[in-house]
């Protein structure tokens, strides 16, 4: 056996970094192995991967579109190759002289083929060392711990499953995919994705936006009566009994409620016929799984793919349970009251948790699901401050700290008070109600405590009748799916999986099947569950994902194997493909008309033709006029994000407002001409001069008319583009195209203060409403900031220095832009090796 270290792999580098504290009393130093993040303490070390380091594909010779047909695809082979092999290289470099080889990826079906990747690495180049398995739901100090004193094997049977899912959705997506995008002519990026959990979850959005589409609102009326008794007053409603003998509130005869509300009208008093007043017990809530969790964090405003990046990042850093789980039953061992007890003394939690280990009893609720791989969301014991959390990490936080508060709590009491009056002979009725115990309410906001009064009256009691009127209204169509209702449906219906249909949502935005929220399909996405529903079912039944849901579970259970589900699923695709292929150029045809509708965004102002959104070689987005050659006329678009016609458009030009689709940065870029003629009107404001053609700096390029070599400087001004964006450039543009980006929101304001380093005056960005201003500072010096966010370190942000380069720099004594431009070339090049002195100046010169 080997006297070399003991090697944990993680899924993640936080997991790693999170467990080596734990394990090495938080004594664990990072060290860098092929660029990645190894932690060690004593005989150990410690690895995070990201998430799967090998991935399944086909052939290169299987990659060209034009040579290989889709039907090919459903029996090509299947290669597994390292999708990041950095941190392959690393693992097998440790994994060589490994003593002990512990795998802690994840405990679920996705975890475990993780975990089985890494295996088949750590055995390609040790064929003896010993491997075990650890499993745990919290990445807490117990439960690692205890987890590394138990450690178990690897469950081959439950990664063979998340194996066959991954060829599955491999050989369904990229078969479709080329087909679909083949039919439509539609390659590059911007090709057709379609796959096995996709189709069935599109056609779930498509069918209710038909609902919507179809559905024809009926007029009805409703008439109400304010009532008072003494100088107490509450609303009441007109209603009647139906043909069945039920209450009916709605009049569907406008002659009828016009006839109604007269005699109401003319009605002073109203007498108390009946009044009914009974309690009803409010019982808590059953403990989050992952769907519930994702609906009680969408109706804090939270997406699902959103709430699920939260949740994954606060399980691994300890402060609660795995997020991905079917289970609403809390396990035997755990103790609510110990649990409460950490929470004791808490700034913002303290005084809820006393309060309920205050109760005479403590027992939590229990949900319908119980499973025994991981229990349900739940805070773990180690409590952190606010200040170590973002504001959504700890909004999110507190929704599943209270939640499991509530789950502990007691019942809450409502007290129902149910008047029912005569006047005139109509009859009104009147619902109240008071919240008599507060029970989890009071640790547990989210869900609605409102009252409402109505006094408690008599029997026989007459009542004041001081106001009327009557509500012209009309029935309303079904809603679309909001997100977490969406995950709910898939989950009813078997489509995904906990841990992948927030994905499965997301992805359909990025591919611009979806837009807003909720969800609406676009042109695109009828086109596609149209095409399937006509000519290969499959594509959009939930039949196909369900099934395979069922046989992977049979995989984990050991009652089939990966080889006979995935032959099953290529003959169910060959079957599909022949209903497809019969009927390619009908399904091409249906796709493009589909997909030029998605892209128009109206009317030619020039020919008349039709104003469509295009791309050009560069990969930029515009909107040209598809009358091209004979036409030229186009509009820009901003070079940020994919663009996505909206339904709303511009009263004056009558052309659809745009969106732009970048992730959390979507914004709403409206009228594209609108925009152009507002850059076009606007004048730049002059904020000093050019660093890279100005007053001082080298002028390659004469102005016109000028003598050569005698161009004037350019000058640094704020100027805002057709396209809707703002910048910072150079007045001499193109012949100097310096620039530095400026955010798109919000007004520019000058200020009077200057920035040293660059004379050029800082920048504030204001906005309307309560938003605090931002003080951008000097421009030069944000954008410099920026880039330093962006690679990694300030000194990677200067052209020539990469991450290694920057290292040693940093262990040179040169940790920032500023360090290096004073720094003598010659001095630092024989102190850092590699370099020379004619490099250190061309940094020098960079950095300016």
């Amino acid at each position: 056996m080997s006297n070399g270290p003991e090697l944990i792999i993680t899924e993640k580098d936080n997991a790693a970094r999170r467990i080596a504290d734990i394990l090495s009393g938080e004594s664990a130093e990072a060290e860098r192995v092929n660029g990645v993040n190894v932690y060690k303490w004593g005989g150990k070390r410690c690895i995070g991967l990201s998430g799967h380091v090998v991935g399944v594909d086909f052939p290169p010779e299987y990659n060209d579109w034009r040579d290989v047909e889709p039907v090919e695809l459903i029996d090509a082979p299947v290669d597994k190759h390292p999708t990041q092999e950095n941190i392959v290289a690393a693992m097998r470099r440790l994994a060589r002289r490994a003593r002990r080889v512990v795998i802690a990826t994840d405990y679920d079906r996705e975890g475990e083929l993780i975990g089985k990747e890494a295996y088949e690495i750590v055995r390609d180049v040790n064929e003896d060392v010993p491997v075990d398995r650890v499993r745990f739901s919290s990445i807490t100090d117990r439960e690692v711990t205890e987890a590394f004193e138990n450690p178990d094997e690897l469950d081959f049977d439950l990664a063979a499953a998340g194996e066959a899912r991954q060829i599955i959705d491999l050989v369904w997506g990229a078969a479709l995919t080329r087909f679909l995008s083949l039919s439509a002519r539609q390659l590059g990026d911007d090709f057709i994705s379609v796959g096995r959990v996709q189709g069935p979850t599109l056609k779930l959005i498509v069918d209710r936006e038909r609902e919507i589409d179809a559905f024809d609102p009926e007029d009805y009326w409703e008439l109400f009566a304010d009532l008072e008794q003494g100088r107490e007053g509450f609303e009441s409603q007109y209603f009647y009994l139906d043909e069945d003998g039920n209450e009916a509130e709605r009049v569907w005869d406008g002659d009828d409620a016009e006839t109604a509300y007269e005699t109401l009208e003319n009605a002073s008093s109203a007498t108390v016929e009946s009044v009914r007043r009974r309690t009803r017990t409010d019982d808590p809530p059953a403990p989050f799984n992952t769907t519930q969790f994702i609906r009680a964090a969408g109706s804090i405003g939270y997406s699902a793919q959103r709430a699920m990046s939260i949740a994954e990042d606060l399980y691994t850093a300890g402060y609660m349970t795995y997020p991905r789980t079917d289970n609403t039953v809390y396990p035997e061992d755990l103790d609510p009251e110990e649990l409460l007890s950490e929470f004791s003394g808490h700034r913002t939690f303290g005084d809820d948790a006393e309060s309920l280990l205050d109760q005479d009893e403590i027992e939590p609720t229990a949900g319908d699901n119980e499973t025994t791989d991981h229990p349900p969301i739940h805070p773990t014991g180690e409590l952190p401050s606010p200040s170590d959390l973002s504001e959504d990490e700890w909004e999110v936080y507190e929704l599943v700290v209270r939640r499991f508060f509530a789950t502990v709590a007691e019942s809450a009491e409502w007290e129902h008070l149910r008047v029912v009056a005569d006047a005139a002979g109509l009859s009104l009725k009147a619902n109240g109600k008071r919240l008599v115990t507060e029970g989890y309410h009071a640790v547990y906001p989210y869900f609605n405590s409102s009252e409402s009064f109505v006094p408690d009256v008599e029997e026989g009691e007459e009542l004041s009748v001081t106001d009327t009127r009557i509500e012209a209204k009309q029935t309303q169509p079904p809603r679309r799916y909001g997100q977490s209702r969406l995950i709910e449906t898939m989950e009813k219906m078997g489509i995904g999986t906990k841990a992948t249909r927030h994905d499965v949502i997301q992805k359909l935005y990025d591919r611009g099947y979806i837009e807003s929220d909720p969800p609406k399909p676009t042109r695109l996405a009828r086109s596609v569950v149209e095409a399937g529903e006509e000519f290969a079912e499959l594509i959009v039944s939930e039949e196909m994902t369900a099934q395979l849901e069922q046989d992977m579970q049979a995989i984990t259970r050991g009652e089939a194997t990966l080889e006979e589900v995935t032959d099953e699923s290529r003959d169910i695709l060959e079957d599909v493909f022949e209903g497809l292929m019969s009927s390619g150029e009908e399904v091409g045809k249906h796709l493009q008309e589909s997909l030029k509708a998605d892209k128009t965004v109206g009317t030619c102002p020039e020919c008349g033709g039709d104003l469509v959104i295009r791309k050009s070689r560069h990969g930029s987005y515009f909107i040209g006029c598809d009358s091209y050659p004979d036409c030229t006329y186009t509009l820009p678009l901003p070079s940020t994000g994919k663009p996505l016609i909206m339904e709303d458009s511009c009263d004056e030009h009558e052309l659809h407002h745009v969106k732009m689709l970048a992730g959390r940065k979507t914004f709403v870029h409206g009228c594209p001409l609108c925009k152009a003629e507002e850059a076009d009107e606007q004048e730049d404001l002059v904020i000093g001069t050019c660093p890279e053609c100005g007053e001082g700096a080298a002028s390659e390029t004469p102005q016109e008319g000028g003598d050569e070599g005698t161009a004037e400087g350019g000058e640094l001004a704020i100027k805002r583009l057709r396209s809707g964006s703002r910048l910072v450039g150079c007045t001499r543009y193109p012949d100097c195209d310096y620039s530095l980006p400026l955010p798109r929101r919000g007004d520019v304001e000058v200020t009077d203060d200057s920035c040293e380093e660059h004379d050029l005056p800082k920048i504030r960005i204001t906005y309307d409403g309560d938003s605090e201003p931002w003080d951008l500072g000097c421009p030069i010096c944000n954008y410099r900031e920026y880039q330093a966010e962006q690679n990694g370190s300030e000194l990677e942000a200067v052209k020539g220095i990469g991450e290694k380069t920057a290292q040693k720099l940093q262990d040179a004594g040169i940790g920032d832009v500023s360090a290096l431009k004073e720094a003598e070339p010659d001095a630092l090049a024989d102190v850092v090796d590699g370099i020379g002195p004619d490099t250190v100046r061309k940094w020098q010169t960079n950095a300016d």
